[in-house]
């Protein structure tokens, strides 16, 4: 079981004030990974880094603000003893709204947080890695809709889809460098993000009735696919979009 210990290895999750950014970032460190938190929402991090211990350190930012990401990562790289060998893309942003209808504004904001962001943090932490001769192991979080349209959510259909383009490319171009880049696509989750469709009762039925395991994932559930893509028992994957689902999009 050694291949899946992340012992002296330093990660970096975003959105890990909460939900599924939370979940995994406690999966990583107790897997042995010392785990930067980062989360615009301080006092969030902070409860959270609390509760993990040693192994988790506080890191308020907006990764949004991308002209700052190189500056955050030289604080980061400070807080956390050295370089980053993981990244964990868990922050995200939902606007529910008909196409007809979107709101631009809504489209830049859920693009440029859920694709532009997570590129340009992602592009940082490789050019650094790449120049020290470093391997490291890149994580995205992709969705259903990474494969499948959902309605009134086209901007995050769009970003998504974007995600999983995104792993595939960086994938064939880091590779040769002993870079990995994957995804984790959650099934339904219950989390802020999903907030307006699980409290539409018939709406809430009609998805338990697709997923083939009956019944709606757990922040936890994702905490073993990350800790297997980031660790050497994963050395040999990379470019994929691991479903974690319930069987959704296999049924």
């Amino acid at each position: 079981m050694d291949k899946f210990s992340l012992a002296g290895k330093r990660a970096l999750v975003t959105g890990a004030g909460r939900g599924l950014g939370r979940a995994t970032a406690e999966g990583l460190a107790a897997a042995g990974a010392k785990v930067a938190l980062v989360s615009r929402t301080s006092a969030e991090i902070e409860e959270v880094a609390a509760a993990i211990g040693a192994n988790a350190v506080a890191c308020p930012g907006d990764i949004s603000a991308t002209a700052a990401i190189p500056g955050m990562l030289d604080e980061i790289e400070k807080k956390l003893g050295g370089a980053i060998d993981v990244v964990l893309h868990a922050a995200g942003v939902q606007h529910r709204q008909p196409a007809q209808d979107f709101d631009p504004a809504e489209w830049d904001r859920v693009i440029n947080v859920n694709l532009t962001a997570p590129f340009l943090l992602s592009q940082q932490i490789g050019k650094r890695q790449i120049q020290r001769g470093m391997e490291g192991s890149h994580i995205f979080i992709g969705s259903l809709s990474s494969h499948i349209s959902l309605p009134d959510v086209v901007a995050y259909t769009a970003s998504k889809s974007g995600i999983y383009g995104l792993i595939r490319n960086l994938s064939t171009e880091w590779s040769r460098y002993g870079i990995r880049v994957n995804g984790i696509g959650p099934g339904y989750f219950r989390t802020k993000l999903t907030e307006a469709v699980f409290a539409d009762p018939e709406r809430q039925q009609q998805l338990m009735d697709r997923i083939p395991m009956q019944r709606f994932g757990d922040p936890e559930d994702l905490a073993g696919a990350a800790v297997f893509l980031a660790s050497p028992a994963a050395g040999y994957v990379t470019g994929q979009l691991l479903m974690v689902d319930g069987g959704w999009i296999a049924s």
